[in-house]
C-alpha cells in the first residue's frame, strides 16, 4: 500500500485515540478547581468528598492523555519529514511554547496539588489546580494555533533558496482567527465533555442512591455548565462554518454534499453518495437554510465543488482537490446530531434540578450514564471532519500531504509501527475504561482511601 495513504492512517488512528482524552482533561480540571474553591470557601466535606472524586477521575484520564499524545509530535520525524522541514519554523513555534511553558507548567502544579494536600497551606494547595487548569487551556490553545496554521496559513513567507516557509510575523501566528475559532470550539467542547461524563456517573449513583449530597450537587453543576458550554459549542462551530466559507470553500461544499455553486443556497437533508464517495446518487435538500447558516441571510451564494475544483486547478495546476465527500458529509451530521442530543440532555438535567427532582422525570435518570459517549462521538467526527475536509493540503494551499510524507519510508516500516500502534494504544483504552470504571463506583464516603491507594500508580504511570 501507498506510504502516504499508510502514513495518514497512521496518524488518524493515534490522533483519535489521543482525543478520545484531551477534551475530557480539558473540562474536568476545571470541575475540580471549582469544586476544590468551594470547599475552600465554605468548609463543607460534601465539597472536598466532590474534589477528591472527581479528582481521582481526571488523573487517570490525565496519565492516559499524556501517554497517548506523546507519539503524536515523534511522528513529525518519522512519518512526515518533509512536514516538518517546509513548515518546521513556523509550526515548530508553537508547539515548543506548549511544551516549554505550558505543559511543564501543568504537570509541575499538578504534582505539588497531588501530592500537596495537608503540607501546603489550603489558599496555595488550591492555586496549584487552578494554574493546573490554566495550564491545560494554555497548552491547547497553542496546540490549536499551530493546526490553525495548517487551515489558514499567515504570518509567514516562503524562502525559494530554501524551498521552505519561514515565520516572518509571529503575531500573526497567534491572532489567527482560525487557532481562536478552534479553541473557542476545543474548550466549550471540554466543559461539554466533562459536564455529560459528570452527570452519567452522578445519575448512576442516584439511581443506587448512594452518597445523595455529593452527588446531588456534582448533577447540579454539570447540568448547568453543560447546558452553556453545549450551547456555547454549537456557536463556536457556526462562527467556524461562517469562517469556512471565507478560507476552506471546499470543505463547506463537501461537508454540505454540493456539487453546483447555489445562489441561494440550500441544506442537505438526505444525500446518498455512489461507491467513489464523491459522486451523488440522490438527494433531498431545503432550499435558502444553507445560505443563512453562512451568511445569517436567505440569499447568499455558495460555491459547489465543481466549480472550486476548476478554480484549483487553474491556481494550484492538474490533480484532485475535493475530498472524501461522504465522509465529510456524515461526520459532519453525526457531529451536529450528537450535539443536539446532547443539549436535549443538559436541558433535562437542569429542569430537574429547576423542578426540584420531581419523581415522575427521575426515573430517566438511568439512561443518563450511557449519555456519556455522545461527546466522545461528537468530538472524534468533528476532528476527522477538520482533517479531512483540507485534503489533499496538509497546510491548505501551500503543501499537500504527499509531497509531505518522508523520503525513505516503506510500507513495511508503516505496517509495523501502524499495528504496534493500535494495539498498544487498544490496551491503553481498555486500561482506561476499566479503572474510571472501578473508581466511579466508588462510594465517596471511602474515596479519600482510595485516592490514597492511587497515588503511587499514578504518579509511576506518569514518569
Amino acid at each position: 500500500m501507498d506510504p502516504v495513504i499508510l502514513s495518514r492512517w497512521q496518524f488518524a488512528t493515534t490522533i483519535v485515540y489521543h482525543f478520545f482524552f484531551v477534551p475530557l482533561t480539558l473540562g474536568l480540571v476545571w470541575f475540580v478547581a471549582i469544586m476544590q474553591t468551594m470547599y475552600y470557601r465554605t468548609g463543607n466535606e460534601t465539597y472536598h468528598k466532590m474534589t477528591k472524586f472527581w479528582g481521582k477521575l481526571f488523573l487517570i484520564n490525565y496519565a492516559m492523555g499524556v501517554v497517548t499524545g506523546i507519539v503524536q509530535e515523534f511522528q513529525f520525524g518519522m512519518n512526515w519529514s518533509e512536514y516538518s522541514r517546509y513548515v518546521g519554523d513556523i509550526f515548530g513555534a508553537p508547539l515548543a511554547i506548549e511544551a516549554l511553558l505550558a505543559f511543564f507548567m501543568e504537570s509541575t502544579f499538578l504534582g505539588i496539588w497531588l501530592f500537596g494536600e495537608g503540607k501546603l497551606p489550603k489558599r496555595i494547595h488550591l492555586a496549584t489546580i487552578w494554574l493546573v487548569a490554566i495550564g491545560s487551556s494554555i497548552s491547547a490553545l497553542f496546540i490549536l494555533l499551530a493546526n490553525g496554521f495548517m487551515q489558514h496559513p499567515v504570518g509567514y513567507m516562503i524562502n525559494n533558496a530554501a524551498h521552505r516557509a519561514e515565520l516572518v510575523d509571529f503575531l500573526a501566528l497567534a491572532t489567527n482567527p482560525k487557532g481562536w475559532l478552534f479553541f473557542w470550539h476545543t474548550i466549550s467542547s471540554g466543559f461539554a465533555t466533562a459536564a455529560l461524563f459528570i452527570l452519567g456517573i452522578s445519575a448512576w449513583h442516584l439511581v443506587r442512591k448512594q452518597a445523595e449530597p455529593v452527588f446531588k450537587k456534582s448533577f447540579a453543576m454539570a447540568a448547568i455548565i453543560g447546558a452553556i458550554a453545549v450551547a456555547s459549542v454549537g456557536l463556536a462551530g457556526h462562527s467556524q462554518g461562517q469562517e469556512m466559507r471565507i478560507y476552506q470553500p471546499m470543505k463547506l461544499a463537501s461537508l454540505e454534499g454540493m456539487w453546483e455553486s447555489e445562489q441561494p443556497a440550500s441544506f442537505s437533508l438526505l444525500t446518498i453518495f455512489d461507491s467513489s464517495g464523491k459522486q451523488k446518487v440522490w438527494s433531498l435538500r431545503i432550499p435558502y437554510v444553507m445560505s443563512f447558516l453562512a451568511c445569517n441571510n436567505f440569499s447568499c451564494g455558495i460555491l459547489g465543488v465543481d466549480e472550486l475544483q476548476e478554480q484549483y486547478q487553474n491556481e494550484y495546476g492538474p490533480g484532485d482537490y475535493i475530498p472524501l465527500m461522504v465522509l465529510t458529509y456524515w461526520s459532519f451530521r453525526l457531529m451536529v446530531g450528537s450535539g443536539l442530543v446532547m443539549l436535549v440532555v443538559t436541558f433535562y438535567a437542569v429542569f430537574l434540578i429547576w423542578k426540584k427532582w420531581p419523581e415522575k422525570w427521575t426515573k430517566w435518570l438511568k439512561w443518563m450514564p450511557f449519555m456519556i459517549g455522545l461527546p466522545l462521538l461528537a468530538n472524534s467526527t468533528g476532528w476527522i471532519l477538520t482533517e479531512s475536509g483540507r485534503q489533499p493540503w496538509i497546510v491548505q494551499g501551500l503543501l499537500k500531504v504527499e509531497d509531505a510524507v518522508s523520503p525513505n519510508l516503506t510500507s513495511g516500516m508503516i505496517w509495523f509501527s501502524l499495528i504496534g500502534f493500535a494495539l498498544l494504544y487498544s490496551a491503553l483504552i481498555v486500561a482506561d475504561v476499566y479503572l474510571i470504571i472501578k473508581f466511579a463506583k466508588v462510594d465517596p464516603d471511602i474515596e479519600i482511601k482510595e485516592f490514597d491507594n492511587l497515588t503511587p500508580s499514578i504518579s509511576g504511570s506518569g514518569n
